[in-house]
């Protein structure tokens, strides 16, 4: 395989278009219109060695489809080594929906597959693309990410923020490197210090500009600062993130309010800023609107009150304390209560516990530190005596339908009024912008809500330049919210400053996007708890009381997501792909190509066998499919060609094939055909397995009925048998797994009607092959005709044609088929498609320009030797490195090169790179048959210059590896005898010179039955001259006996037809009564003389010979055939239908 893939791979006049799909096919034959979908491989096929750095570092871990998903591979690969081409590719479906559901589209399975590979710093640099507070981040999102999660629809979300603030903790932000930044001239002013005008500076600094953040307050940070208690967020990995933000050139002034004393148009007029963007977020409460809220000292508004506290202004409260509210800031107001020193604290909310917007961890936490809930409450008056609060007076409610916001409206019950006595009263229902920042600046609108308005698409303001977001946009939403709506403003006001289209920010569609598939046995695994201290330890003082995970909790959470993009886009081979190869922006190609023929050969797919839950496919790790199995017995395979069972990787003693898995069953997916090879397959398969193993190795096929109709099939069979192969008649009809073994047990009705029971350790599918849904589409888009089973519909006489002309089929997609009917196939198919070309053959191609030769004569033998690996087939038991050795120390070697597969392409390149690097004039390749690789081999030293009969193969594969398998240290030595003669052999060949023969351009067809008809039709059509000659009195052969095919076909009217063709064609010289006497001549050049009736001899030139002679009918001598006219062979009968 691997010779010719390299051939098709560098041949001239064939382009090879990987990751392609045909999407429609327009116009006649021979004038076809071909539109071709070519997806984005991400690496420079050009550029690429296939060095595999890029894959070493990728850390997605996918199951290997090549492998038949026994061992793993990276989102960067390459399916196998021999590919063509020997490029990488990289796996990249949509964004994980974590990344999408994110408001910053920060790379989620980025940081999250560096996390799981230990790599933090990277982690945090991944996470720094996109937002520049990974610490605060970690500890205080709301998670959008992990309601996105689709590890939820195996057991839970993976703890994403979790991971985040680990990796955080992990390294030192201020350690990392600034990139290098263009400075740009002008400035940008930024009013606010909270996380979205954090956000807004970071991004503007990395685009080069300078930007200054005015913050009111004394200190930077705004409701990161003021509103989020220490507990949750220490102060030191806020300040440490702020710091790190003015690395990158960005100044914070504090004390600088905006708005009375210095305004807006000041920073544009007066100081030279030539953008603003407003950031004061969301600092003032909201009143309830009840009687009462503004009579006594001790009812507050949540954020000022917060805002006191983390100033230190508060220190303390004591008595029962009510917060009025269901979010984030009720619970914090509620948890920093028990902290003050509150004796009771009480959370009133008006609709049920599953209805609040707060975090769910956050309301548990509350909750564990004797926090009360009053849950479908609602406050109507704050009530007290004496101007000294002492209560709230609430009804209770009940839910009625979903409001807009999607939860269930509360309803008040009527009659149901109570009061809660209280001390304190905390108003955390909401918050509204202080609007003072727009003082004197007429062109700022605000909405009745006092929300800034902008263009939400662009988030400018009616004032040019000046650009808003975050809570004074929005309202009081959330950090991650308000960080992007910075990121987004940076991103508006870059294209602003440089006279570009300001880019619409519009939020991706979640919706039937392409993710990686989830196995349907994917294990469940618990989620990571977050840590906590404990309820004692937190309640009466500041300490951050969520703590982060281990490492070994981390890694091992961070392994649980899917991998839903496949490709994380950490940008990790960029850095390792030292040819410059990879493109992440790479889009996908939609190329029209004009063609005159088409041929259709896109395969097939094996059987899913988990759809028989009875054989325990995907359940139990040693019920293997077929193809499964033959990974495991190849040398380049999972486990290097040695044979044991995936479960605990011991070698199996017995192995069970149970055949016909998705063939010939109408019950389930009605695959009612056999699949053709499955029988044979198992044979091959048992026959290797007992040649692999090391014990006596027992093997059982059942099956219904062994299908050994092709040429030595029978003889293979019999060879099975006589290895000891055991093939029982019996349908199984179930597979168990014995308990704590993982072996397998099998009942089954032997011949005789007895039951028996069978225990094996390995349990290999034969399954099926099917025609690929995507197949099906295609044919249908192309309007080419397929049967019910979806192969496609031809007819005997014409069978690599199709329904539409011009368009011709070949292999499995015609019907189920071994490697041999596809490659005639595929030759018919060629066959028919260059008959549709004829009239234009030359006109496209090009020709080969080949290198001067290296002139010898007169040089020492300066050569190079190539030692094949052979994945495991050779170095298995050669010792390859013992012979590498050894070929260093012969006599006229200049370099000796050792290669895992000396056919693959890159060896092709290795080999003459090496040519040229030292100067090589003769070439060794010790490695596998020269039968099947030295014309490959001998066209690479050709294209390299050297002479190709200046090279010598030593078949170190059959002659030693296989042959001397047990005896290592033997085939070793004998390897090394072969290299040695080799080498002394090459020294003394001398370069040859080939001669171009004119080719005799006739074709002599012998037979004139249907095979060797439809031979000269078809030589006839691609325009040569064709001589027919049968020694019958008419064409036909065995076809004048049949009568119709198995699909009602008339064989007669068809044959007829055929015949008429063959007469007809002026092209074609008919000769019956004809046979060969005398052959003479070489390749392109024959002379056959033929004599014609017995009498007359004629000589006939011609460049090929087509033997179609077919085959006799047996006449048996037994079963009375001959003397009893009711005994006939089926040639009789269908003889008889006919007269």
């Amino acid at each position: 395989m691997s010779p010719k893939l390299v051939e098709v791979g560098r041949h001239l006049n064939i382009e090879i278009l990987t990751l392609s799909e045909i999407e429609n096919i327009q116009g006649e034959e021979g004038n076809f219109q071909v539109s071709v979908h070519q997806k984005a491989r991400y690496i420079d096929p050009d550029k690429c060695t296939g060095c595999g750095d890029c894959a070493r570092v990728c850390p997605v871990s996918l199951p290997d489809e090549f492998n038949g998903r026994l061992s793993s591979r990276a989102a960067t690969y390459i399916a196998y080594p021999q590919g063509v081409p020997l490029a990488y590719t990289i796996d990249k479906l949509d964004r994980a929906p974590c990344m999408s559901a994110c408001p910053a589209h920060i790379n989620v399975q980025g940081y999250v597959a560096m996390i799981k590979q230990g790599n933090y710093k990277e982690a945090i640099e991944i996470i720094m693309k996109d937002m520049p507070l990974p610490g605060i981040l970690g500890r205080v999102c709301v998670r959008f990410c992990e309601a996105h999660c689709r590890r939820a629809e195996v057991d839970e979300p993976v703890s994403i923020k979790e991971l985040k603030r680990f990796a955080a903790d992990q390294v030192d932000i201020r350690s990392l490197p600034v990139p290098e930044i263009t400075p740009r001239q002008e400035r940008v002013a930024v009013i606010g210090s909270g996380p979205s005008g954090l956000a807004a500076a970071y991004f503007l600094a990395l685009d080069g500009y300078k930007s200054t953040i005015f913050e009111a307050l004394n200190l930077a940070g705004g409701m990161l600062a003021y509103g989020i208690p220490e507990f949750r967020l220490p102060r030191d990995v806020l300040n440490t993130e702020i710091e790190n933000i003015k690395r990158f050139g960005v100044e914070i002034k504090t004390n600088s309010p905006i708005g009375k004393g210095k305004t807006i148009d000041d920073l544009i007029i007066k100081e030279g800023y030539k953008a603003v963007y407003i950031a004061t977020g969301a600092h003032k409460g909201m009143k309830l609107n009840i009687p009462g809220e503004e009579e006594y000292n001790t009812f507050c508004q949540c954020a000022p009150w917060l805002r006191e506290v983390n100033l230190g202004n508060i220190k303390e409260i004591k008595g029962k304390v009510i917060i009025l509210g269901g979010g984030n800031a009720a619970i914090d107001a509620a948890r920093v209560s028990v902290r003050l020193g509150a004796d009771e604290v009480h959370i009133v909310y008006r609709r049920s516990k599953n209805e609040m917007p707060a975090d769910p961890f956050e309301i548990e936490e509350a909750l564990a530190e004797g926090i009360k809930l009053d849950v479908l409450v609602t406050p109507r008056a704050v009530i007290g005596e004496n101007g000294t609060l002492t209560g709230i007076a609430c009804l209770k409610n009940r839910l009625g339908e979903p409001d807009r916001s999607g939860r269930r409206r509360p309803l008040p019950i009527q009659g149901s009024g109570f009061t809660i006595p209280a001390d304190h009263v905390i108003a955390a229902i909401g918050q509204t912008p202080d609007t003072s920042f727009a003082a004197h600046c007429s062109d700022i609108t605000f909405s009745e809500h006092d929300l800034l308005t902008v263009n939400p698409y662009t988030l400018e303001t009616k004032k040019k330049g000046v650009f808003a977001g975050g809570d004074v946009v929005t309202g009081p939403k959330t950090v991650i919210e308000a960080m992007a709506h910075g990121k987004q403003a940076a991103a508006a006001i870059a294209a602003y400053l440089q006279g570009e289209e300001i880019p619409s920010f519009i939020e991706p569609d979640l919706k039937d996007n392409s993710y990686n598939p989830i196995d349907p046995h994917e294990p469940t695994i618990t989620r990571a708890p977050v840590p906590t201290l404990p309820v004692t330890e937190r309640i009466n003082n500041f300490k951050e009381s969520n703590l982060s995970m281990d490492e070994e909790t981390a890694q091992r959470e961070a392994a649980r997501c899917l991998d839903c993009g496949v490709c994380c886009e950490c940008f990790q081979c960029v850095e390792a792909c030292k040819a410059d190869a990879i493109d992440h922006t790479m889009t996908d190609k939609w190329l029209d190509i004009d063609v005159g023929s088409v041929i259709l050969a896109p395969g097939y797919e094996t059987f899913e066998p988990s759809k028989y839950t009875q054989y325990r496919y995907g359940k139990s790790q040693n019920v293997i499919t077929a193809i499964e199995f033959e990974r495991i017995l190849s040398a380049s395979g999972p486990f290097e060609g040695h044979l044991i069972r995936p479960s605990d990787k011991k070698e199996p003693k017995k192995i069970a094939w149970i055949q016909c898995v998705g063939s010939r069953n109408i019950h389930v997916g009605d695959k009612g055909y056999c699949s053709s090879v499955c029988c044979m397959y198992a044979i091959k398969e048992a026959i290797i397995a007992k040649e692999h193993s090391s014990n006596n190795l027992d093997c059982a096929i059942f099956y219904m009925d062994i299908r050994a109709y092709g040429k030595d099939f029978e003889r293979y069979y019999n060879r099975s048998v006589e290895e000891g192969v055991r093939f029982i008649r019996s349908r199984i009809p179930t597979v168990e797994e014995i308990p704590g073994t993982e072996d397998l047990e099998v009942t089954y009705t032997d011949e005789s009607g007895k039951v028996i029971d069978e225990q094996f350790d390995l349990i290999v599918l034969s399954v099926g092959m099917e025609i690929s849904k995507e197949t099906t589409a295609l044919a249908n888009r192309l309007g080419v005709q397929i049967t019910p089973e979806s192969f496609v519909a031809s007819t005997s006489f014409s069978p690599v044609h199709t329904s539409k002309p011009g368009i011709f089929v070949s292999g499995c997609f015609h019907s189920p088929k071994d490697i041999p009917s596809s490659v005639t196939d595929a030759s018919a198919a060629a066959a028919q498609a260059g008959a549709i070309l004829s009239d234009s053959r030359f006109t496209l191609t090009k020709e080969k320009v080949l290198p001067e030769e290296i002139d010898v004569t007169g040089q020492r033998p300066r050569i190079g030797v190539f030692i094949c690996r052979c994945g495991i087939n050779i170095a298995g038991v050669v010792d390859v490195p013992a012979v590498v050795d050894y070929a260093k120390t012969l006599p006229f070697v200049e370099h000796v090169d050792e290669n895992l597969f000396s056919c693959s392409q890159d060896t092709q390149e290795n080999i003459t790179r090496a040519i040229k690097e030292h100067k090589l004039n003769r070439v060794v390749v010790a490695s596998c048959t020269p039968q099947t690789h030295e014309p490959l081999f001998q066209e690479t030293v050709r294209n390299a210059g050297i002479n190709k009969y200046l090279f010598e193969m030593a078949n170190i594969r059959n002659q030693c590896s296989w042959v001397h398998s047990n005896v290592p240290e033997d085939a070793t030595e004998k390897a090394k005898d072969l290299v040695r003669m080799s080498v002394h052999k090459v020294a003394m060949l001398a370069p040859l010179e080939e001669r171009e023969l004119e080719v005799n351009q006739a074709a002599l067809v012998i037979g004139g039955g249907i095979a060797g008809m439809a031979a000269a039709r078809n030589l006839s059509d691609q325009g040569y001259r064709t001589y027919l000659i049968e020694k019958s009195d008419r064409l036909g052969g065995n076809a004048l006996n049949l009568f119709k095919t198995w699909k009602g076909e008339d064989i007669q009217e068809n044959l007829k037809g055929l015949i008429n063709d063959i007469q007809s064609d002026t092209n074609i010289e008919t000769f019956l009564k004809a046979e060969i006497t005398h052959v003479d001549g070489f390749v392109g050049n024959f002379t056959t003389t033929i004599s014609i009736d017995g009498k007359e001899e004629k000589e006939l030139t011609h460049g090929v010979t087509i033997i179609a002679t077919g085959a006799s009918e047996l006449k048996p001598d037994e079963y009375l055939y001959g003397k009893d006219p009711r005994v006939l062979t089926s040639l009789d009968l269908d003889r008889l239908f006919i007269e």
